[in-house]
């Protein structure tokens, strides 16, 4: 029984470390958490103000057409695309950016993580991790600074 306790708490450990770090994903499918700086400015990754959440950007993509999906997770507004890229899997992949595809904030994800915009042609990236994001969601401040 004891050895059955423990081996539960040690996979749902586990499971929330996965869940939290965003390393359990749908195939080819990566989600960006940004956010805002509230009563204050941004100086590079540091907020003056306090840290809220912003959008979630979710990308997917599709490597056999050598294009990537993406939009707001809960916005009305349709999807965009991104058709000249260079797809290697969901966690790694660039995108030349149009102006037609300026409603996101990122061109570019290596080993997972996007790689801030210097075309000018998306928007600013201040982005947290998952288990951030999710905290100021429930209004526990952690820190003022993004990760990029």
């Amino acid at each position: 029984m004891r050895t059955s306790l423990f081996v539960t708490a040690t996979l749902a450990v586990v499971a929330a470390m996965a869940w939290a770090s965003d390393t359990v994903t749908l195939q080819d499918e990566r989600t960006i958490y940004t956010v805002e700086c509230r009563q204050g400015s941004w100086q590079a990754q540091h907020c003056s103000g306090r840290l809220v959440t912003a959008d979630r950007f979710r990308f997917r993509a599709l490597k056999a057409r050598g294009e990537v999906l993406f939009w707001r997770v809960g916005a009305t507004e349709p999807s965009g695309k991104f058709t000249d890229c260079q797809v290697q899997d969901g966690r790694n992949w660039n995108c030349r950016p149009t102006a037609e595809t300026s409603g996101t904030v990122a061109h570019e994800i290596v080993h997972g993580r996007p790689i801030a915009d210097t075309s000018g042609l998306a928007q600013p990236l201040h982005a947290v991790p998952k288990w951030k994001w999710w905290l100021l969601r429930r209004g526990i401040s952690i820190g003022n600074d993004a990760n990029g």
